[in-house]
């Protein structure tokens, strides 16, 4: 069975062609053929898998309401609550913490019918961008093991690529969905902040923490987007705002559509490669009757060292709370509680952690909050306006994802600023909380996945799944073949 579609295996399953236990077995069955060379999880737990899909299947033999997501197996990312099932974050910190309640996105999956086969691996509480600072394993990019999958939700995209589940979770703080999802050649959406509840997402940075979606295609994103999008009364930041049939919209025309091109974002430090690839991606979008315009966003330059202040900030006031005391690791026979605060969080802690948590934290202290966290939220206020006034002009935006295609893993580790300029074409999003999606748009002469990046207004999911659906389904990448 092909575990590409999710919509196919939930229309199988529901029509009682295939049982869900099927599925799972299947899914069960390509995770243990392949995940030990490209480690995109950390949990799996087939007994818990089999006997979740066993209920679905009953669920469905009762006719007890319609499951839109009906036996299909979905990964998700270590930082995301999953009752009764481990949850790291990749860090030693939380190695083993098993959460007492589901994420919202979670329950939501499961009332859908969804089966979750694992936990995905990521950079230690999402901090990097290429899934190198997990505390437990390095995940493999299935199209050159040799390469980095991006990250921090490395492990999701690569659950999906490398078709051991159809659909993900992962989360975004400034890029953590759409650039795996570029490196990995799979669909990858930041949504609107507050259109996905976060109550059950572990906190990074809470003005900029999102819930994505990971899948194979546009109509399967729309069909996941529309199952966990809505308002929750657990998650203050959630969006009253009604949640339309994402997948029902699809097929609309974008003729006529205006797309923006940001003079900003084709600059220095893109990769030549990169450029002809998503040029071509965006002449593709023009023959499908859309006008192309040029815009500028002038605070676009700002973006990288407005978001590593904002994001630090917000991590090191979020990542307090793991002291030893209440709940994760503590080291054993301490002097005192200042040395078991300590030793717990030194040893808790990777390198990246650490420094994030240093520099926020620097960024907060007395004397400094004025002139680093209170002037990033003034810059970011400016950022946001102009995507406002470029959104007044256009429909959508189209740009990079990534200024390079995926690196080779060690290659940035050990060089920071390198890897924060991973981000450069997607922190902008989540400063502005507007919606964003990596579309596969093609690959270098070497095999490696490029990903196209579609903007959107807040809360116009709708318009940007359209585009992504149209471009994708006009114009297919031809894919080289997994290595796995």
């Amino acid at each position: 069975m092909d575990l590409t579609s999710a919509a196919e295996i939930a229309a199988r399953v529901s029509a009682r062609e295939v049982s869900a236990a099927e599925v799972a077995r299947v899914a069960l069955a390509r995770i243990a053929a392949v995940d030990p060379l490209l480690r995109a999880f950390l949990s799996v737990e087939p007994g818990a898998v089999l006997a979740r899909a066993a209920e679905v299947d009953r669920r469905v033999a009762t006719g007890s309401g319609r499951l839109r997501l009906a036996g299909v197996p979905v990964a998700v990312k270590d930082n995301i609550s999953t009752r009764g099932l481990r949850t790291t974050c990749g860090s030693r910190i939380l190695a083993h913490y098993v959460p007492p309640y589901d994420a919202t996105a979670v329950e939501r999956l499961e009332a859908a019918g969804a089966v979750v086969v694992g936990k995905t691996n990521c950079d230690e509480f999402a901090m990097g961008s290429s899934t190198e600072n997990s505390a437990f394993a390095v995940t493999r990019n299935p199209y050159d093991l040799e390469r980095v999958p991006g990250g921090s939700s490395g492990g999701s995209t690569v659950a999906v690529a490398a078709r051991m589940a159809p659909l993900a979770l992962g989360s975004e703080t400034g890029g953590s969905v759409r650039q795996p999802a570029s490196f990995c050649n799979v669909f990858g959406l930041k949504p609107t902040y507050g259109r996905i509840s976060r109550y059950g997402l572990v906190a990074f940075a809470s003005s900029l923490d999102n819930i994505g979606c990971v899948a194979n295609s546009a109509r399967d994103t729309a069909l996941l987007l529309s199952v966990i999008a809505g308002r929750d009364e657990r998650d203050a930041t959630s969006a009253t705002v009604a949640v339309p049939d994402y997948a029902a919209e699809l097929e609309h025309s974008v003729r006529g559509m205006r797309l923006g091109i940001p003079r900003e974002f084709f600059g220095a430090g893109l990769d030549p490669e990169v450029r002809r690839i998503i040029d071509q991606g965006i002449q593709n979008a023009g023959t499908l009757g859309c006008e192309l315009v040029e815009v500028s966003l002038p605070h676009t330059e700002y973006a990288i060292a407005d978001y590593y202040i904002i994001a630090p900030a917000e991590a090191s006031s979020n990542l307090a709370r793991y002291d030893g005391v209440r709940y994760g690791e503590r080291v054993p026979d301490p002097q005192d509680l200042s040395d078991m605060y300590r030793r717990t969080r030194s040893g808790g802690f990777g390198q990246e952690v650490k420094r994030r948590i240093m520099i926020g934290t620097y960024a907060l202290s007395a004397g400094y909050y004025d002139a680093y966290y209170a002037r990033a939220m003034k810059v970011r206020t400016l950022i946001k306006r102009d995507y406002d006034r470029a959104f007044e002009r256009v429909d959508a935006l189209l740009t990079p994802v990534s200024p390079t295609p995926p690196f080779r893993i060690g290659e940035r580790v050990d060089d920071p600023l390198a890897m924060y300029l991973s981000d450069i074409y997607t922190v902008t999003a989540n400063l502005a909380g507007i919606p964003s999606i990596s579309v596969p748009c093609g690959f270098t002469a070497g095999g490696l996945p490029v990903g196209l990046q579609i903007l959107g207004r807040q809360f116009d999911e709708t318009t940007i799944l359209r585009l992504a659906h149209a471009c994708a389904s006009a114009y297919p990448a031809a894919s080289p073949p997994l290595q796995v």
